[in-house]
């Protein structure tokens, strides 16, 4: 409970004094937003204000997660590595899709398809290396069996169990995307499921077959050190929200959003819950529908819409909500979808 306690400080303090320097370093260098001109036009109003505020979320985490370690001498777990490595990876490639368009003055940085075949690749990468490095109990990072709110008996095996894992990872960082169109909307979403999986982690140890041998044990690798990196995210997120939160004086960009969707299927992978995500991170899912929907529906029914304009935030403000509304109200969706999640995880240890 220390590391974890240590992780979320250290990464909260990192994140909070962090995003002031890095605001100034952006703005001295005109690193800001470029804003779409078929957006809400209440939106031109935050062209230039600072973007690529991943590289903070990011920097935090790590340093959060590697401080509990130090001052615990406590080693690092391969899970955990590897959903940093995954974040790190996705990081990247949301860094080049802000650098691109920061450095172009156009909202266009890399095509969907470029970012679509990286995201692809890094993901089905991620899926690969976690089903190695079994340790003295079998265990792997990441299981051949398909998880809902634990492991189930159904076997996927590994071409599929692999293209599972990179479908999760790219439904969420692009649903974390989508949902970062408004000041402090994916931010809080976020801190929300990463405080979930702190949870659920610490349950998981607590229950696990190697401490509690008893029915109905949790079969997880590392279930505690990725508690300790979702608590690290989720300092990192709060500490982030303090400049984020409306009105905002730094955007996390792509360099954060797809980190962060990264981070919340990597966990949701390791911790065994996969299938769980879908309500923890329910406002995700509404919203990416909503992109889904509206696609749809103009195409079979020759331009016509279902909502004034997608995702689902921006039908909102165009309807006439104010910003704050909206994000405050999204909030609440976010947190219900979480506290549903959570309620299903422990329904089924009381029912086991």
């Amino acid at each position: 409970m220390r590391q974890i306690l240590i992780a979320g400080a250290v990464a909260l303090l990192f994140s909070l004094f962090g995003t002031r320097g890095l605001i100034k370093i952006l703005a001295t260098r005109g690193y800001g937003q470029i804003i779409r001109d078929d957006g809400p036009s209440s939106h031109h109003t935050k062209r230039g204000t600072p973007t690529m505020g991943g590289i903070i979320l990011i920097a935090a985490a790590l340093a959060g997660y590697l401080a509990a370690h130090a001052l615990t001498q406590n080693a690092v777990t391969i899970s955990a590595l590897l959903v940093l490595g995954l974040v790190l990876a996705l990081g990247l490639l949301g860094f080049v899709d802000d650098w691109l368009k920061v450095t172009r003055q156009k909202s266009l940085g890399l095509t969907g398809r470029q970012k679509l075949l990286g995201q692809a690749i890094i993901a089905a990468t991620f899926g690969s290396l976690g089903v190695r490095f079994a340790d003295s109990n079998s265990l792997t990072p990441i299981s051949y069996y398909l998880s809902g709110v634990r492991e189930t008996a159904i076997y996927l095996g590994p071409v599929v169990a692999v293209a599972w894992v990179a479908l999760m990872v790219m439904s969420t960082s692009n649903g974390v995307n989508l949902t970062d169109g408004l000041d402090g909307l994916a931010t809080g979403a976020a801190v929300m499921v990463f405080l979930s999986f702190i949870l659920i982690g610490v349950w998981e140890f607590g229950q696990s077959c190697s401490i509690n041998p008893t029915a109905g044990c949790y079969q997880v690798r590392d279930p505690l050190d990725l508690a300790v990196l979702a608590a690290a995210f989720a300092g990192s997120c709060t500490g982030f929200l303090w400049w984020n939160a409306s009105p905002a004086r730094i955007f996390m960009g792509d360099t954060g959003s797809l980190a962060l969707g990264g981070a919340l299927a990597g966990l949701a992978a390791t911790l065994r819950v996969e299938l769980l995500l879908i309500p923890l991170g329910g406002l995700f899912v509404i919203i990416t529908m909503s992109v889904l929907i509206q696609t749809l529906y103009f195409k079979i029914s020759g331009g016509k819409r279902v909502f004034k304009m997608a995702p689902l935030q921006h039908h909102f403000e165009l309807v006439g909500w104010g910003e704050v509304t909206i994000v405050i109200r999204f909030w609440i969706i976010a947190g219900l979808s979480v506290a549903v999640g959570l309620g299903l995880f422990y329904a089924q240890w009381v029912v086991k």
